[in-house]
């Protein structure tokens, strides 16, 4: 019962490292996980947060996919409140046309910035509003497919590069939301349990009750994305998570910096309102040794019923970060289901 994996990545900009570094790594990460198996390289769109470097996904995702020769690469996601849909038409149709069948395109609702730094970004009269992505999102669509309506003023326009491109495209959601609406349109849909465990089994079902057969696919497809981190033992695992615990309770309370090294995150224990701030999203993460990684992840196939695994190890220390996203591969490529 081996599952396809694959990787989510944010190019963390650690403490006394600099951008450029941090996407650095996130090639080199990605031609170690072709080699390693990983079917899948994504880049998540994040802003105004001085600890990650991938706020331009599809700049990033031209300099992975130079770099292999296999991998398919893609956004985990773009997020579509943030940009016009003919650029983003524009912009993966030139993706396409360089590294034909191996882009992908995620698709969020969210901004994943504040409404100050959203609004810089797409410079909106009023407040941006989720509410519009389904109308953004056939926009988009019909950009790419030269599929608008005579009577459409959009038909007069021809995204190039854009037009005729074909990345897989996937809906991303952390609700039942997106779900519903993945199914609806026959998409392939990646729910982000990493950060909304909670909403997993609820988002699934709906995604999977609510699924019609499209040109794309036939049957329902889910990734489910799970924050991992893996080591030689449970105690330097624990180690490891310490800078994401420590990053995500800075951001919570608004302070958010540059990620924090593993030996920062050690000598600055959590508050008791920090702890509670981030117990619900690292309740659900898995780190350990490769035993009870082993066992974690057997579960969550198991009980999710995934199509796909996509895994989240945002470790500070750049071996360390491989050598999990290691471990994770040898383990998945020889999953079988529990007993």
């Amino acid at each position: 019962m081996s599952v396809p994996y694959s990787v989510l990545d944010i190019a963390p900009v650690v403490e006394g490292t600099t951008v450029g570094q941090a996407l650095q790594n996130a090639v080199a990460l990605a031609v170690a996980a072709e080699g390693w198996g990983y079917r899948r390289f994504w880049l998540a769109e994040h802003h105004n947060m001085p600890g990650i470097a991938s706020s331009s996904p599809a700049i990033v995702i031209g300099q992975v996919a130079r770099a292999t020769r296999t991998l398919r690469v893609g956004s985990g996601g773009i997020m579509l409140p943030n940009h016009a849909p003919l650029v983003i038409a524009e912009q993966f149709g030139t993706l396409d046309a360089l590294f034909p069948g191996r882009i992908d395109l995620g698709i969020g609702r969210a901004p994943g910035t504040d409404q100050v730094t959203a609004h810089a970004l797409r410079r909106a009269p009023g407040a941006l509003s989720a509410d519009d992505f389904p109308q953004e999102l056939a926009q988009l669509r019909a950009f790419l497919a030269g599929a608008f309506p005579e009577e459409h003023p959009y038909s007069a326009i021809t995204a190039v590069p854009g037009e005729g491109a074909s990345p897989d495209m996937w809906l991303l959601g952390s609700s039942t939301y997106s779900a519903q609406l993945a199914g609806l349109l026959g998409l392939p849909f990646a729910f982000a349990r990493h950060f909304a465990p909670r909403e997993t089994f609820a988002a699934l079902a709906t995604y999977r009750d609510n699924f019609r057969p499209s040109a794309v696919l036939d049957a329902p497809y889910a990734m489910v994305t799970a924050t991992v981190v893996a080591a030689s033992d449970d105690e330097t695992a624990r180690y490891h998570a310490g800078p994401q615990r420590l990053a995500m309770a800075r951001l919570r309370s608004g302070t958010a910096g540059r990620y924090p090294t593993a030996e920062q995150a050690a000598a600055t224990p959590l508050t008791p309102m920090q702890e509670s701030a981030v117990a619900e999203t690292s309740s659900a993460w898995i780190v350990g040794g490769r035993d009870h990684v082993a066992n974690e992840l057997r579960s969550l196939v198991d009980s999710t019923g995934a199509d796909e695994i996509m895994i989240s190890s945002t470790l500070a220390d750049f071996d360390a970060r491989l050598e999990s996203h290691r471990i994770v591969a040898d383990i998945l490529t020889s999953l079988v289901p529990a007993a």
